[in-house]
C-alpha cells in the first residue's frame, strides 16, 4: 500500500516537472548520472550470481572442511537469492512495461505525461515501471534481508542509482518508484520462500524471514 501511495504521489507531484525539465540538466550532471545509471543493469548482479552457482556446482563439497563448506553454502544461497530476486522481478517488469506502454519523458512534448500505448512493443512506450529501478529495488531488498542494520546505507545507494533514470531522461519519477517497489517486493517474497525452505533464513512466528546466525560470507 505504501508503495502504491508513493508511486501515486510521485505521479501527481513530480512527473510533469520532470517532463518539463528534460534536456535542461547540465551536460556534466547528465554524464555523471549516465555513468551511475549503468549500475542498474541486471547483468551486474545476474551474471556474477550465475557464475557463482556454476563454480559451486563444480566444487567437490566432500573435500571441504566444515568451515569452508558453510562458506561455500552461504555464497551459493546468496547467489541463488540474488538470481531469483533480480531475475524474476526483471521478467515481471519487462512484461508490465510493454503491456502498459507508457511513453518516456524524452517524448513529453509529443505525448504528454500519461500517453499509454499498450503492447506497442516500442522502446519509446516502455516507461512504466523502470527496469533499472526494479533491479535496484531487488538489490535493496536482498541487502535489507541480509544486513537489516545497514538498511539506510543500502537504501541511499540503490535509490540514488534508481533516480539517475530520471536525470538521463529515460523515466519519470513515478516509473522509478514503481520499479523500485516491485523489485523490493520480489526480493522479500524470495526471502519468505527461502525461510520456509530453511535456506540462510529462519522464519519468525510472524512469518517474516530473519537471517540465520550461521550466515557468514567471510
Amino acid at each position: 500500500m505504501v508503495w502504491v501511495l508513493l508511486t501515486a504521489a510521485a505521479f501527481v507531484r513530480l512527473d510533469i516537472p520532470a517532463g518539463m525539465l528534460h534536456g535542461q540538466w547540465s551536460p556534466g550532471f547528465v554524464r555523471l548520472a549516465d555513468f551511475f545509471t549503468q549500475f542498474g543493469l541486471g547483468g551486474w548482479y545476474l551474471i556474477p550470481s550465475a557464475l557463482l552457482l556454476v563454480a559451486a556446482n563444480l566444487t567437490d563439497w566432500r573435500s571441504l572442511s566444515r568451515r569452508s563448506l558453510m562458506l561455500v553454502y552461504n555464497w551459493t544461497c546468496l547467489a541463488f537469492l540474488m538470481l531469483s530476486a533480480a531475475g524474476l522481478s526483471g521478467l515481471a517488469v519487462n512484461v508490465l512495461k510493454y503491456a502498459i506502454g507508457r511513453a518516456r519523458p524524452m517524448y513529453f512534448d509529443d505525448f504528454g505525461v500519461l500517453a499509454l500505448h499498450p503492447f506497442a512493443f516500442d522502446a519509446r512506450f516502455a516507461g512504466f515501471p523502470s527496469g533499472h529501478a526494479t533491479t535496484m529495488g531487488a538489490v535493496f531488498g536482498v541487502a535489507l534481508l541480509l544486513f537489516p542494520r545497514r538498511w539506510t546505507i543500502a537504501l541511499a545507494i540503490t535509490a540514488c542509482i534508481a533516480s539517475t533514470r530520471v536525470f538521463v531522461g529515460a523515466h519519470y519519477p513515478s516509473d522509478t518508484v514503481a520499479g523500485f517497489g516491485l523489485g523490493c517486493a520480489f526480493a522479500l517474497a524470495c526471502g519468505l520462500v527461502f525461510a520456509r525452505l530453511g535456506f540462510i533464513f529462519r522464519q519468525m512466528p510472524s512469518g517474516l524471514p530473519v537471517r540465520k546466525e550461521t550466515f557468514r560470507l567471510t
